[in-house]
């Protein structure tokens, strides 16, 4: 019999969970808005109406609530969002997603099935949390060169990653969980593919899902494709002046191309007072000034991959791009794009006549007219207005342009160069991390706390680049969640709901109970934590397959399957939270990926146990 007390307790949490649940869904309010005022409603609950246990303490004081924050896969997540921070950031995958993309031809929807496959594939036997680790910036690397946003890819990779753990007993951290109550009620054990065949219907069940339909669901926000549309796959004029040293002399063309500029044309080489058009014979010599057609992407990687070779951009002393201590790719040069404005003093001048240099310690890296493309080199070229200049220099004086007249800054262009100079180092520490966290040598929350500190202690990122990495969402609906697992769990309103549907089916086939168990732990799973819930619900599932004369291990195998279906919320699993920021979703993009994605997978197993299992 529940006590008054307790029925106030389980009730008003209910309620808490349901207006929560609302207000994320709607998304009228920012979600870390929503998130307070959960904290705020469970804080008040329970401290003005304390549940007192049998020892008479409260069972959910203050530090519990708020317990969320400090807790370790709040810190892993984080960490490990900054470490993959750092492996973008040096450009360290570029060239295998070249390679593979290479592969690939002209397939874009092959290729991106082909990692969401892989990624599957490795979850079955490696934590998927270190698997979506992995290939977050893989599949970052592949959208922008294949033209789609980031928000097209991330849930489908969270996704499959967690469908790839239902295979095997090491998969997820929920099967171990599972699997060790079932052993602690049974007495029995779980065998390492026990339960691979229903696992692998699911998967393949949805990744149709994840492929056909979740790309007709996922929002499109702003990414690369809506570069090309404002202009970043257009093509800028620059110019080199080969110094002595340059890794480019004495390099001869192959098919019209230099090995050393791949994806640029040679438009023009002046070599003393003699202008050569294309096709060139010969090699380049000291003291060419070889003028440039390329696109911003080109132009950035050639900048990042090789800064001995633009040392000479504009003839510029080395000590303006950063010598030897301090190189063109360090952390503080980023690259933007600005626009000549009207009746600004720039008109009618070359960019060595506006003493742009000097006043602005910015550099032009490359004119975009759209009107023509000339051979002119950019000492030549007589600004106009609309004209649009790629600039180089450290961050604070490319923001410093807002302040120009003569000048408008583009601030969506700024970005960041690579530290290719360090892409080896961040490779090195990523490795470091995924082999401690999944031989078991270091808890992943240990090794991501010590991959993120080597990031920024190497150069590979600055503090401010992984402070950005750090997504306040996902603090915030963290902390939130945990305290509404927490109270369902003080107040026994997860078993209160599991046995409340037992006792209105009773009399119905083990099928019937199978199927609703099911989505009810699937329910709950987004609410609470999977891992709660695969502890919560092993008992109830095993309790109710004795009840029914069902073989208990259905009943297991439902609450894995069901315990991993946290597809419909952010916080359900931790996967979504990695997911969330490098796709920037919100939390009615889950609900409408992965609400319908959770229903599918509900009725698969529901329908494949029926007849599996015979039920």
């Amino acid at each position: 019999m529940i006590s008054d007390v307790s029925l106030l307790h389980l009730w008003a949490t209910y309620a808490i969970i349901l207006a929560a649940m609302i207000a994320y869904s709607l998304d009228r309010f920012a979600l870390e808005l929503t998130s307070i005022a959960v904290l705020g409603a469970i804080l008040v609950l329970f401290q003005f109406f304390p549940l007192i246990g049998a020892d008479g303490h409260n069972l959910m004081p203050m530090e519990k609530v708020l317990a969320g924050f400090a807790d370790p896969a709040l810190v892993a997540i984080l960490s490990m969002l900054i470490v993959a921070q750092g492996i973008i950031q040096t450009g360290a995958l570029d060239e295998p997603v070249t390679h593979f993309l290479r592969v690939g031809g002209n397939s874009p929807n092959l290729v991106i099935f082909a990692t969401l496959a892989i990624a599957t594939a490795i979850s079955a036997f490696i934590n998927d949390t270190p698997v979506v680790v992995i290939f977050i910036p893989i599949m970052a690397a592949l959208a922008e060169r294949l033209g789609r946003s980031n928000s097209s890819v991330m849930m489908p990779l969270g996704f499959a990653a967690i469908f790839g753990g239902m295979m095997t007993l090491i998969g997820t951290s929920t099967n171990l969980l599972a699997a060790g109550t079932y052993q602690a009620v049974t007495g029995e054990t779980v065998g390492f593919f026990d339960f691979t065949v229903p696992g692998l219907v699911l998967v393949v069940v949805g990744l149709l899902y994840l492929f056909f339909v979740a790309p007709r669901l996922l929002p499109r926000r702003a990414g690369a494709a809506e570069d090309t549309a404002n202009g970043r796959g257009r093509q800028f004029i620059s110019q080199i002046e080969v110094m002595p040293g340059n890794p480019l002399v004495g390099q001869k063309p192959v098919a019209g191309m230099f090995p050393g500029l791949p994806g640029v044309t040679v438009r023009a080489i002046r070599r003393d007072r003699t202008l050569l058009l294309p096709p060139f014979e010969g090699e380049i010599e000291e003291g060419d000034s070889l003028i440039l057609a390329a696109t911003r992407r080109t132009l950035t990687e050639l900048v990042s991959r090789s800064p001995a070779i633009v040392i000479g951009a504009l003839n510029l002393p080395s000590d303006t791009l950063g010598g030897p201590d301090q190189p063109i790719s360090g952390n503080d040069r980023i690259l933007a794009e600005v626009v000549v404005a009207p009746a600004s003093r720039m008109e009618g001048r070359t960019i060595e006549q506006t003493g742009f240099r000097d006043q602005t310690r910015c550099i032009v890296f490359g004119i975009q007219r759209r009107s023509r493309m000339s051979r002119s080199g950019l000492d030549d070229i007589r600004l106009e207005a609309g004209d649009v200049l790629l600039v180089l220099g450290r961050r604070d004086d490319v923001l410093a342009l807002r302040e120009q007249r003569d000048v408008l800054l583009l601030e969506w262009s700024a970005q960041e160069l690579p530290v290719k100079t360090r892409a080896r180092i961040a490779v090195g520490i990523f490795i470091g991390v995924i082999l401690s966290a999944a031989s078991g040598l270091l808890p992943i929350t240990v090794a991501g706390l010590l991959g993120a500190g080597a990031m920024i202690a190497t150069g590979c990122l600055n503090i401010r680049q992984a402070s950005r990495a750090v997504n306040r969402r996902i603090v915030m609906i963290v902390g939130a969640a945990l305290a509404m697992g927490q109270a369902l769990q003080v107040t026994g309103g997860a078993e209160h709901v599991a046995y409340g549907v037992v006792h209105l089916l009773e009399g119905s086939s083990p099928a019937i109970l199978l199927s609703a168990y099911f989505l009810i732990t699937a329910v709950f799973s987004n609410v609470l934590s999977h891992t709660a819930t695969a502890v919560l619900f092993t008992p109830i599932g095993v309790s109710i397959a004795h009840q029914t004369g069902a073989d208990p291990r259905v009943f297991l195998y439902a609450t894995i399957f069901a315990a991993n279906s946290a597809f419909a919320t952010p916080m359900g699993y931790q996967t979504n939270l990695l997911i969330m920021g490098p796709g920037d979703y919100g939390f009615r993009d889950f609900l409408k990926v992965g609400g319908p994605l959770m229903l599918v997978v509900w009725i698969t197993f529901s329908l494949f146990a029926w007849w599996y299992y015979g039920l």
